[in-house]
């Protein structure tokens, strides 16, 4: 197996171990590759491997999903919430068309960018799972819409990598009344339509420069990113209910630190 392949492996991993954890999947990985030396043709692959992990969440939400689905003609709170992550979703959809060439070409290529962002992000969501305040949603189906809008304009801070998508919706959500289970789970739905529209136009953008070696690449990303995420998406909810998020904050201050160092000293 060629060195970039093996990269591809670890960084699959890597994906889907810090995809639904607050801590900056793709910061991870763009550094991770960055001092791997990996060959990403168009950074496709650091947005198309998200694919795989969002697939864990279908798998462990599968029924879950299909309730809401099928409830919906005659339950309002189902039609609220489909509803609810839909319009969350929609400011990613146009920010992310419209900044796309840059995101892709200054913010990813930008190391020093990303480790600062670990560390501030580290910093507000200590801040935020610290706060004493008693939630008001306990249920993510519980959202209003107009909350789920807010959430959705939070989420676009992501763009930028090392604020974390689950990060900033987390952190949102919490602001905005929820409590940390709930915070997690909406941003677990929303996850679902963000990564697959981010798949789809990347796709459509990189088609033409990506070559077998390049697919091949993602496809065991993919698969990797996959079997890694269902772990932590099972894992996930129980953890950040009796514990909260402290540990992810200080994981995100250290690594973000290191990296800093390293870019400063040269490496």
């Amino acid at each position: 197996m060629e060195q970039n392949t093996i990269a591809a492996a670890l960084l699959g991993i890597l994906e889907g171990l810090t995809e639904f954890i607050p801590v900056s999947s793709t910061g991870h990985v763009l550094l991770a590759g960055h001092f791997l030396g990996f060959d990403s043709p168009g950074r496709a692959f650091e947005v198309m491997i998200q694919l795989g992990a969002i697939g864990a969440v279908l798998g462990v939400y599968a029924r879950r999903i299909w309730q809401i689905l099928t409830a919906a003609p005659n339950d309002p709170v189902a039609r609220r919430f489909i509803a609810a992550v839909l319009l969350a979703f929609a400011p990613a959809v146009v920010i992310g068309v419209l900044a796309h060439d840059f995101i892709k070409t200054v913010l990813f290529e930008t190391p020093m960018l990303i480790a600062v962002m670990l560390i501030l992000g580290g910093f507000v969501l200590l801040w935020a799972d610290r706060r004493q305040v008693a939630p008001v949603y306990h249920r993510a189906e519980d959202f209003p819409l107009s909350m789920a809008i807010k959430i959705g304009f939070i989420q676009c801070l992501a763009m930028v990598p090392g604020v974390s998508r689950s990060g900033a919706t987390i952190v949102g959500a919490l602001l905005l009344g929820a409590d940390k289970r709930s915070a997690a789970e909406f941003s677990f739905f929303l996850a679902m339509p963000t990564m697959v529209g981010a798949f789809a136009y990347d796709l459509y953008k990189n088609h033409g420069i990506l070559d077998g070696a390049a697919i091949g690449n993602i496809v065991v990303g993919f698969i990797l990113a996959f079997i890694t995420a269902v772990v932590v998406v099972r894992w996930l909810l129980g953890y950040v209910s009796q514990h909260g998020y402290a540990l992810f904050a200080w994981w995100r201050i250290m690594i973000g630190t290191v990296v800093l160092l390293a870019l400063l000293a040269g490496k």
